[in-house]
């Protein structure tokens, strides 16, 4: 892919969900041009969190060790609090991080080269 986004989030995590709709938009917008998502659970409960999966319709690779705020990939990534975005250049470069909404869609036309 050209741009990757990882996407820190929760089963239990209102705003997260909230701003599901909105990642799920864009993905199928831009999906095609070369955009990939990551998303990383931070929940603890398995059947839960695939059921957001389902509900929230996230069809891109989904990751959880299901140790919430201990996930090692949280830890990497120094997120401490969720939603939490970081935003990856073709060379896995972050470029920029916890962008939201139309600053988020913005970003990734920009990236994308897509007028």
């Amino acid at each position: 892919g050209k741009v990757t986004i990882i996407d820190f989030w929760a089963s239990w995590c209102g705003p997260c969900r909230a701003e599901n709709p909105n990642v799920v938009a864009l993905y199928n917008e831009f999906h095609p041009q070369g955009l990939n998502i990551i998303g990383v659970s931070l929940d603890k409960d398995g059947a839960k969190w695939k059921e957001a999966i389902a509900k929230d319709k996230l069809t891109w690779a989904q990751v959880s060790n299901l140790k919430q705020w201990d996930d090692p990939i949280a830890k990497q990534y120094n997120v401490q609090s969720i939603p939490a975005t970081f935003i990856l250049d073709a060379n896995g470069t972050i470029v920029a991080k916890d962008l939201r909404g139309e600053v988020l869609k913005a970003k990734v036309k920009e990236l994308l080269g897509v007028k």
